[in-house]
């Protein structure tokens, strides 16, 4: 039989396919070597960077431009007890820091006991809680929640009540003010501590939610003052004597000035909802008020509510004297005298520009 030429292809059935391919196996992850993080401003090159952990940012330790953030921080993270002998610091960060407002070194274990847990377990139980009971800490505890209740009625920010709630401990340790009632305490730590953060607040509203009577928190507030300073005083001159220098406002206590109009107006206005031109408006007329001693002898409260009525009606956004006397807590006849001496020195209080640039405008106050 003749072979077929070399142009001629024989067909012939198609090849079976494999039915079980071969997967390629996954490789491991490696970093991408050829990529790397540089400033965008020093382009040096190799970087110069500093892994800020504290923060979770890169750095540039060149221009301190921040690179990058949310790094993961790559420490240890279990104990060491290498330092315990010697008195330092452990640095591991496990566990809970510790809470400055509490004494000890808040490091006691509970034992847990179920209702259908075994006799022993519930003496073991009652046991331990008999040897780890703290008096005074269980005392400050329930301290700092009427603090804390305290505060969130009078919607005073974290910084106040926490600052109340350290001059209450200073207070504790020292062991001032034994014959005095907690609530009495606890009223004039929060009035301070509110002065303290630029948060004022009035003896009738610390006395609205505290129950303690204005006189009361007056005398208080007094003779707490008088400890503090004191106290100051001899952290001063004791540092001193060291031969360290005192830093300002390091013990925990500064001398504040009594509360002015100006500081009340803001918070005023924004329960009044009037705006921020007016709100600027009226605590630049109670600034000028204490200047010029329109309303001298009258009370902060009272000053600011006729300042805030002046201001609301020259900007046009008038309030009643009514509607203010609910905010601020007096009468609307005490805002309405105090405003009858501030018309007849209207000239004196409001800024000449604020009525060229139609900001304000004399004929919108309400008359005598």
């Amino acid at each position: 039989m003749a072979n077929p030429p070399a142009s001629v292809m024989l067909m012939g059935p198609p090849p079976i396919p494999d039915p079980s391919p071969t997967v390629k196996p996954q490789e491991p992850w490696r970093e991408n070597l050829s990529m790397h993080l540089i400033c965008k401003d020093c382009k040096e090159d190799p970087p110069n960077l500093v892994e800020n952990f504290s923060a979770g940012d890169t750095i540039c330790g060149s221009c301190g431009l921040v690179l990058g953030d949310r790094i993961v921080d790559t420490r240890s993270e279990w104990r060491t007890f290498t330092n315990d002998d010697q008195n330092n610091d452990d640095p591991s960060r496990v566990g809970d820091g510790a809470n400055p407002l509490l004494n000890g070194a808040q490091l006691q274990t509970t034992i847990a006991f179920s209702g259908g847990g075994s006799a022993r377990a519930r003496d073991l139980s009652r046991a331990q809680n008999r040897a780890t009971h703290d008096k005074a800490a269980k005392t400050l505890l329930a301290a700092y929640k009427e603090i804390q209740a305290w505060c969130d009625g009078m919607r005073i920010p974290k910084n106040g009540s926490d600052t109340a709630k350290h001059l209450f401990k200073i207070t504790q340790d020292e062991g001032a003010f034994r014959g005095k009632s907690q609530e009495t305490v606890i009223a004039g730590c929060i009035f301070i501590a509110c002065r303290q953060c630029k948060v004022p607040r009035t003896f009738r509203e610390v006395f609205s939610i505290t129950k303690v009577s204005k006189p009361e928190i007056g005398r208080i507030f007094k003779q707490l003052e008088k400890f503090f300073g004191e106290r100051n005083e001899k952290l001063k001159a004791s540092i001193i004597e060291s031969g360290g220098v005192p830093v300002e406002n390091g013990t925990g206590f500064a001398n504040v000035e009594s509360t002015t109009p100006k500081d009340l107006c803001n918070r005023f206005c924004n329960q009044l909802h009037l705006s921020q031109k007016c709100t600027v408006m009226s605590q630049d007329i109670a600034s000028k008020t204490e200047t010029t001693g329109v309303l001298a002898g009258r009370s902060p409260i009272s000053t600011a509510a006729a300042c805030i009525f002046m201001a609301s009606n020259l900007a046009g956004e008038g309030r009643s004297a009514k509607d203010i006397s609910q905010v601020a807590g007096v009468s609307d006849g005490t805002i309405r005298n105090a405003y009858k001496i501030m018309y007849q020195r209207k000239e004196e209080l409001v800024k000449p520009e604020w009525i060229v640039d139609g900001r304000a405008d004399f004929k919108k106050l309400p008359p005598l």
